[in-house]
């Protein structure tokens, strides 16, 4: 398992997620460059592999137009050596007259129909046109002086004239073909046709090829595009541009250059240009170029890269297509190996925690055996010392009642002994009546005899119920545990002559009846203790119902407890008494006695002096009387 080093480890989460993002930002850019490379390649080996099928195509395409341009210029080059034959024409040279004119004029104009010609003349040594197809038109070549023209002068010299001009009469464009006379072993003449050239310009716009024918001065003289005619494929110098103008070759055309507007050499005689297209648009093309057999013009293909470049561009997105899915192959193959480690280690590590876990199971399941035996001698240890807590209370809280009984030994005395002071005085007093016969009066002392057993009876029978051992729950009723602890208390009561106060609900408790009065008992007598010897002595009983409980305040107007003890107040056998006063576990007791019923004890110092201890306990229903 790799770790990672103290100082990575230092990094706050925050600065460890960067490196990561980072390294995905990079792998994108990576896998994008790649997607974007192979389109890019894919579209120069389309192009290239494009490029070379329109050559091989356009190298056909090109060589059967050349083959259709010299078929067009071939079948008239008979024409003008076929005039040697007839002695029309060597009759009007020789002996020029009017009559043979006119014969020599109608044959030509017949001669001409037939061939589809657009014009055959015959002139003589002097250039000028003695005889022509056309001698009844208004633009008729009679008489006309062509000396100038280079076929004329081709064919005096005895070569073939071949020539490609605008007609300086008819402004007409045409291809004329000369050939020299001959008469009497010496050239006579010369016999010209002007033949027509633009069903070749015909044919290639019905079959939309886009090419063009240029003569031996660079000036396009065939075009499938009409814009482009009569423009030079190359710069010319003024020189040549002078020349040109003074032959009229062209007539009066500007003769601009067919500038492509962008241009890159692909070898082998290819260019790929971008021309101006017939509709305005810049297209690019690729121009292929060759020379037509027995003459100096070069006809040119142009083959439009458009359908070629969106077939690139497909080929280059196919390809770009291709590679991302490649990536994305290779990234679902990388992260399904990466599943299917993290899964055959997510297995090993689970049979691994499986058997550590089957391990600690059955130590763990040694060690509960173990704690669930201890927990058992424990629970019956806890049983036996909550019992023997129970006992050790209970007989603390039997204790505490013999204690009271034991610090009222000398008030239940002095109860008990006026009574039996009474009993002598009055027995004795009984027995004299009886024997001086007052039986009235003997019966009035056996009566106040009968009423004072009556009173002692009282006192023994509260003593006995006080000291008699209680439970935990039960019921009690408040007024009636009230009367009983301040009836126990009337002796201590009549000493310290409290100014008592009772403002309290009578109230049925979730308590046992003995209990509550002993914890009355303790706390009146605690507040009585504290009223002795103070000038001021007041005791309320207040209490209310407060939710589901019961608050009973009892309160003195005594000297209060010292601020030093008061922490120690509910300690077992912490007293501020002489030690014959008391054990120090009244309150323990009481508080003991409260809790176990669920209820509880308190205290407070109000401001004006004195104590105030609150009993809390539940109610089990609410009295509605009220005493004052």
């Amino acid at each position: 398992m790799q770790c990672l080093s103290p100082s990575v480890r230092a990094l706050p989460p925050a600065l460890m997620v960067k490196p990561r993002l980072f390294r995905q930002l990079l792998l994108t850019l990576l896998a994008l460059l790649l997607i974007g490379t192979c389109g890019y390649a894919g579209y120069r080996l389309s192009e290239a592999s494009g490029i070379q099928t329109l050559t091989g195509n356009g190298e056909r395409q090109l060589e059967l137009n050349a083959r259709a341009v010299e078929s067009e210029i071939n079948r008239y080059t008979y024409l003008p050596s076929l005039l040697e034959l007839e002695s029309a024409v060597s009759r009007l040279l020789l002996t020029p007259a009017s009559q043979h004119r006119q014969r020599l004029n109608d044959y030509l104009e017949g001669l001409n129909r037939r061939s589809g010609s657009l014009a055959t003349y015959v002139l003589d040594l002097d250039g000028r046109v003695v005889a022509s197809s056309n001698w009844n038109q208004a633009d008729s070549y009679l008489g006309e002086d062509l000396s100038f023209r280079a076929y004329f002068q081709d064919a005096v010299r005895g070569r073939p004239g071949r020539f490609y001009g605008i007609g300086s009469t008819t402004g007409e464009p045409g291809y004329y073909l000369a050939h020299g006379l001959r008469g009497n072993g010496r050239v006579i003449g010369v016999a010209v046709v002007k033949v027509r050239l633009d069903a070749l310009e015909k044919r290639w716009a019905d079959a939309r090829v886009e090419a063009y024918v240029s003569d031996e001065n660079g000036i396009i003289i065939l075009a499938s595009d009409p814009a482009r005619r009569l423009k030079a494929v190359h710069p010319l110098d003024d020189a040549t541009r002078e020349r040109l103008a003074r032959s009229l070759q062209y007539h009066w055309a500007a003769l601009e250059e067919l500038q492509p507007l962008a241009r890159r050499e692909l070898g082998h005689g290819l260019e790929e240009v971008r021309l101006l297209a017939a509709d305005g648009q810049p297209r690019d093309y690729l121009r292929q170029s060759r020379p037509l057999a027995d003459s100096p013009w070069h006809l040119t293909l142009l083959t439009p890269l458009a359908e070629q470049r969106r077939a690139a561009s497909s080929h280059a997105m196919l390809a770009a297509v291709a590679c991302a899915l490649l990536l994305l192959l290779a990234l679902a193959l990388n992260q399904r190996r990466k599943v299917i480690a993290t899964r055959l280690a997510a297995r090993e590590a689970l049979e691994r925690a499986n058997s550590e876990l089957e391990r600690k199971i059955a130590e763990r399941t040694a060690d509960l055996q173990a704690s669930n035996t201890r927990l058992q001698d424990e629970v019956r240890e806890r049983q036996q010392t909550e019992a023997t807590l129970r006992q050790a209370q209970d007989g603390l809280v039997q204790a505490g009642k013999l204690a009271v009984i034991g610090q009222m030994s000398t008030s239940i005395a002095h109860e008990l002994n006026q009574p039996l002071a009474a009993l002598r005085t009055l027995s004795a007093n009984a027995a004299r009546f009886l024997e001086r016969g007052a039986l009235d009066t003997a019966g009035s002392n056996l009566q106040a005899i009968g009423e004072l057993v009556d009173r002692m009876g009282r006192i023994t029978a509260s003593l006995r119920a006080f000291a008699r051992r209680s439970d935990d729950r039960g019921q009690a009723s408040l007024e009636q545990a009230v009367d009983a602890a301040l009836f126990l208390l009337h002796s201590r009561i009549e000493q310290e002559r409290p100014s008592l106060q009772r403002q309290f609900a009578e109230a049925r408790l979730a308590i046992d009846q003995t209990r509550l009065e002993q914890i009355l008992v303790n706390l009146i007598s605690n507040a009585l203790d504290a009223l002795r010897e103070q000038p001021r002595r007041e005791l309320w009983l207040s209490g209310a119902v407060e939710g589901d409980s019961y608050q009973l305040e009892v309160r003195d107007s005594g000297a209060g407890i010292a601020p030093d003890v008061r922490a120690h107040l509910f300690e077992p056998f912490f007293t501020t008494k002489p030690g014959e006063k008391g054990l120090g576990l009244g309150l323990t007791l009481s508080a003991s006695l409260a809790a176990a019923a669920g209820g509880s004890l308190a205290v407070r110092h109000p401001e004006e002096g004195g104590s105030a201890f609150i009993l809390s306990l539940p109610t089990l229903r609410e009295g509605n009387h009220r005493h004052d």
